[in-house]
C-alpha cells in the first residue's frame, strides 16, 4: 500500500484562549487518541501563543474524530475551529516571509535604493547627452542656414535696391 504525502493526521485548532497551553490542548484531545505531537506556536514579540495550535495523531482515523467532535466545541468559554493542518510547502514554504531572517528584507530594500539611484544618475546622464546632441544639431542647422543665405536679387526688387545703396552709402 502506497503512503499518502498527507496522511492527515494534523489538525489546525483555531480559537485558542489565552489561559490555554500544549499541557491542557494535549489534555483536550487525548481521549480521541494516541498524540504524537502539540504545537502551539509563540508570537515572538509577547511571547504568548497566537490563538491557535496544531494536535498530530498517531493514527489518521483518532485525527478525524477528534475534529469531529471538537469542532465547533468550547474551550476555557472560546469556541474551537478545528480541520486539517495544511502542509507547510502549500501555505508558502520556501517562499514565504518567515523563511527569511528579518534582515533579509532590509538588505533587499537597501539594495533596491541603490539601483534606483543608480538608474537615476544614468537616466541623468542620458538626458544630459540627449540635450547637448540636441543643441549641437541645432547649432549646425542655424551653421548651414547662415551659409544657404542667398544675395538678394536687387534688380527685381526696388526695395532691396534701396537697402543696397543705403548699405553702400553707409560703408
Amino acid at each position: 500500500m502506497a503512503v499518502e504525502p498527507h496522511q492527515k493526521t494534523t489538525l489546525y485548532v483555531g480559537g485558542l484562549a489565552e489561559e490555554v497551553n500544549e499541557a491542557i490542548l494535549h489534555a483536550a484531545f487525548i481521549p480521541f487518541g494516541d498524540i504524537k505531537d502539540v504545537v502551539t506556536p509563540l508570537d515572538q514579540a509577547t511571547q504568548k501563543h497566537r490563538s491557535f495550535g496544531f494536535v498530530t495523531f498517531l493514527e489518521k482515523e483518532d485525527a478525524a474524530a477528534a475534529m469531529d467532535n471538537m469542532n465547533n466545541a468550547e474551550l476555557y468559554g472560546r469556541v474551537l475551529t478545528v480541520n486539517y493542518a495544511q502542509p507547510i510547502r502549500i501555505k508558502g514554504g520556501e517562499q514565504g516571509w518567515a523563511s527569511q531572517p528579518i534582515w533579509a528584507d532590509a538588505d533587499t530594500w537597501f539594495e533596491r535604493q541603490q539601483r534606483e539611484e543608480e538608474m537615476k544618475k544614468l537616466e541623468a546622464e542620458n538626458h544630459a547627452a540627449l540635450r547637448a546632441a540636441e543643441e549641437a544639431r541645432r547649432k549646425k542647422l542655424a551653421e548651414e542656414r547662415e551659409g544657404e543665405k542667398e544675395e538678394p536679387e536687387v534688380k527685381n526688387d526696388p526695395m532691396a535696391m534701396a537697402e543696397a545703396e543705403v548699405l553702400q552709402q553707409n560703408s
